[in-house]
């Protein structure tokens, strides 16, 4: 390329300390564009850079005072110019900071058992001076790291503590994961079942003839195979984080289970008469924790069974056509090209495109859409629908972690994984809560001590103490119930980008709609139309539906259907193609300048469409989009173009009224034909003519008033707006910009989501908020009541184990149907 002449950069959206810019050059260029987030990075009024390497797009956060809006863009086009230029191998390397792209790594944790070892992986993870961010999540067992670091250093860093990484990249590897946690699952059943069935008999023999020699003995060897089998795991794991001088849940039972077992050894010697034999409380501390971690497994289970249901899609094996032979391969061994043979019945094994057959295709698990979809020749198919009734032959056109069904695990696995604002009071406290507990053991038992009680009674206090205390309680607070609201979430269609936005949904009081393809159906047909270019009307169609076709909006999508309807081909070869979203498009089609768009884009080319006014009047009132054309810059038609409402439109607005928000209706139409449309589905306010800019600039004065935002669209023309609302939903089916900057995507487009969507944020926050009172509540009344010596160690143990059942039961409350 001219080395004088820079790469575009496109300014999507623009705020007062955060622009969103897309570099077209660097479009799927991830290496590059890793490199421009570094560089940009390194610029002292840049505060945070974010890309998205399928589009080429950057948000960057910066200080305003510092440096301005035009500056940091012509920063971004030199930077991005000098990295396209340069050759591969000679691209600068920034200096500052770990040389290389920044890398993602998402990973599963095996082996966490409670909020504070998600605390201690994470915060020895951000220590790390080659990670730049990472997150752990206890309820999930996930951890997300980004950094200059590779997977294999990520897993060397974790496995450091005595905690097992497994990657999770692919649905494969993902299916081994689910796999496993059934696994354990049943192995925590049969732990608990086996500690049980020891401890039950020692519990009896416990309030027997304690005086007895050979009861104390049996005592003995009941309760050493629960401390010591069952409860193996746990010294293992306490053990092995003492070693690194960190202490967990595991540490606490340990100490607890350990004392009271130790403290009975005496007791053995012969002809020593005791009252103070504890292996039953040993025993049953063990076999209480069993059970409660056994039904937190179950529960956490079902709070993630909605992603479980989304990887379990893919087929294990796909039949490829090779050499006209058909081969049965496993499904992650398919290439993109492959052809692959879809029977009846089957799940079609990656994404691709119909080469041969038709059929129906049940789409419903990933798009919420009941009924089926019929496919033929040259249709696209989404790896994990149902075939139904014919054979198809498909193309594979994406595999692996490029399929559709691989997006929206990983995008539900990152809305699980954010830790939302709320979070941050009790990631604090769980960080320092066993050390504290350990103290308060520890002060119990000087206490008691000092107050003159044997060393027995204190014993047993200070265990009661590090027993009751649950951290894990407080750590599932927040992300079971994230799980659960992002897993009812997905149930209807739902899928949940950036899960900070279930936070701020539940705040949400207006709610602003684009019209076409939104509250409409996005199907619009042209309803009438009037030529006087002096043309045939089959020539006059062939130059439209030529220019058009380089728009992807629904009105462009109208005139080419209507003149293919005609029989007319759009044949016409075209250059210059220039739109503007929200006025119109210019082209050269066969040599003649074409322009597309309402009355304001003729204007502005110098041309009168004063001729076609009552025409745009009728229109509007008949809640139509009137389309101006002109050809070399003389009136040429008019096109008439109805799209009509969505079904589900008039209920949706009405359950957010009855929700107590407010409805705006933006869109680029005339008053009237907006306010036909608004009528008939009851939104309070119309905002007609609207630019981009413009629904920008609404977002904005209605956050200025005090609201809280959502923005719901599909279009290139509505991403500024959803970018810049406080909550962005994107209706499925939409373009990938608009899909690319929302929060949520509402697959298939089905708008009453959106009124879910805030209904779900609402539940969740109220079962967050719950959760932490409970949680909080506990440990606060808890640990003075077993300090007090009104518990004792069997009774705290118990409670402990409930505590965090509790937790994690009420956030599966969000799973239930409403």
């Amino acid at each position: 390329m001219n080395a004088t002449v820079p790469v575009e950069v496109r300014v999507v959206h623009a705020l007062t300390r955060r622009i969103r810019v897309v570099v077209p050059a660097l479009a799927r260029d991830e290496e590059r564009l890793c490199l421009l987030e570094i560089l940009l990075r390194k610029r002292p009024a840049v505060r945070e850079v974010r890309g998205e390497a399928r589009l080429g797009s950057l948000a960057v956060h910066f200080a305003p005072e510092e440096i301005g809006r035009d500056e940091l863009v012509d920063a971004v086009a030199h930077i991005a110019t000098a990295l396209v230029r340069a050759p591969r191998s000679a691209k600068p390397a920034p200096t500052g900071v770990p040389d290389g792209p920044v890398r993602h790594v998402s990973l599963a944790i095996e082996g966490m058992t409670c909020a504070s070892c998600a605390a201690l992986i994470e915060l020895s993870l951000k220590r790390d001076p080659r990670v730049r961010s990472a997150g752990v999540n206890f309820a999930a067992g996930t951890a997300a790291v980004d950094g200059w670091l590779d997977r294999d250093a990520v897993f060397g860093l974790i496995e450091r503590f005595g905690y097992t990484p497994r990657p999770m990249d692919t649905l494969a590897q993902r299916r081994f994961l689910v796999e496993r946690e059934k696994a354990q699952r049943e192995s925590a059943r049969k732990r608990f079942l086996a500690a049980a069935a020891l401890t039950g008999p020692l519990m009896a023999l416990g309030m027997a003839m304690p005086h007895h020699y050979g009861l104390r003995l049996l005592q003995f060897a009941l309760a050493t195979p629960v401390v010591f089998g069952a409860g193996r795991p746990f010294f293992e794991k306490a053990i092995r984080l003492a070693q690194q001088r960190g202490a967990n849940m595991d540490t606490l039972i340990a100490l607890g289970a350990g004392a009271a077992y130790l403290y009975s050894l005496p007791g053995l010697l012969p002809h020593r008469k005791t009252d103070f034999l504890y292996f039953e409380a040993a025993a049953s501390i063990v076999a209480f924790v069993l059970l409660g971690r056994y039904l937190e497994e179950r529960a956490k289970g079902k709070a993630g069974e909605a992603i479980r249901q989304l990887i379990e899609l893919q087929p294990a094996t796909a039949v490829v056509l090779r050499g006209g032979i058909e081969l049965v391969v496993d499904a992650e061994a398919v290439v993109a090209g492959d052809l692959l043979r879809v029977r009846p019945g089957e799940r079609i094994p990656t994404d691709g495109e119909v080469v041969e057959g038709a059929s129906a295709v049940d789409e419903a698990m990933l798009t919420g859409e009941s009924i089926p979809v019929a496919k033929a020749a040259g249709d696209r198919v989404i790896g994990g629908c149902l075939n139904q009734n014919g054979t198809l032959l498909v193309r594979a056109t994406a595999i692996g972690r490029d399929t559709v069904l691989a997006h929206i695990v990983r995008m539900v696995d990152e809305a699980q994984n954010a830790k939302l604002p709320v979070q941050k009071l009790a990631d604090r406290i769980s960080s320092a809560f066993v050390p504290g507990v350990m103290g308060i053991a520890g002060a119990t038992a000087g206490g008691w001590l000092l107050g003159g009680a044997p060393a027995t009674h204190a014993l047993a206090h200070a265990v009661a103490v590090v027993l009751i205390a649950c951290p894990c309680a407080l750590g599932l607070a927040t992300p079971t119930a994230i799980m659960a609201g992002t897993g009812a979430a997905a149930r209807r269609g739902i899928f949940i980008r950036n899960g900070a936005a279930l936070e701020t949904g539940a705040k949400v009081t207006t709610v602003v709609f684009d019209k076409t393809g939104t509250i409409t159906e996005g199907r619009p047909a042209v309803a009438g139309w009037e030529n006087r270019s002096g043309l045939p009307d089959g020539e006059l169609l062939a130059l439209v539906a030529s220019a058009e076709h380089g728009s992807e909006h629904f009105l462009a999508r109208a005139l080419r259907e209507f003149s293919q309807r005609a029989g007319v081909a759009a044949d016409r070869p075209v250059v210059d193609f220039s739109a503007e979203p929200g006025h119109g498009i210019a082209a050269t089609a066969d040599g003649r300048t074409v322009l597309a768009g309402n009355a304001e884009w003729l204007a502005r080319h110098g041309i009168d469409a004063t001729p076609f006014a009552d025409a745009v009047v009728r229109a509007g009132a008949d809640g139509q989009t009137p389309v101006l054309v002109a050809l070399d810059d003389r009136l040429a038609a008019f096109f008439a173009i109805a799209d009509r409402p969505r079904t589900d439109a008039q209920a949706t607005i009405a359950r957010l009224h009855r929700l107590g928000i407010k409805t705006v209706m933006a869109t680029g139409d005339t008053e009237a034909a907006a306010r036909h449309v608004a009528a008939l589905v009851g939104i309070d306010r119309v905002e007609a003519r609207a630019t981009p800019a413009r629904k920008l600039e609404l977002v904005r004065a209605l956050q200025a008033a005090g609201e809280t935002v959502a923005m719901v669209g599909d279009g290139i023309n509505d991403a500024p707006a959803l970018a810049a609302a406080d909550v962005g939903m994107a209706v499925g089916g939409g373009t990938d910009v608009a899909v690319e900057t929302a929060d949520l995507t509402l697959v298939r487009g089905d708008l009453g989501k959106a009124a879910d969507a805030l209904s779900i944020s609402r539940r969740t926050m109220r079962i967050i908020r719950e959760n932490l009172f409970w949680a909080l509540g506990y440990n606060t009344v808890a640990i003075p009541v077993a300090a007090a010596g009104r518990l004792n160690p069997m009774i705290a143990s118990a409670a402990m184990a409930a505590s965090s059942v509790s937790v994690v039961v009420n956030s599966l409350r969000l799973l239930r149907k409403g």
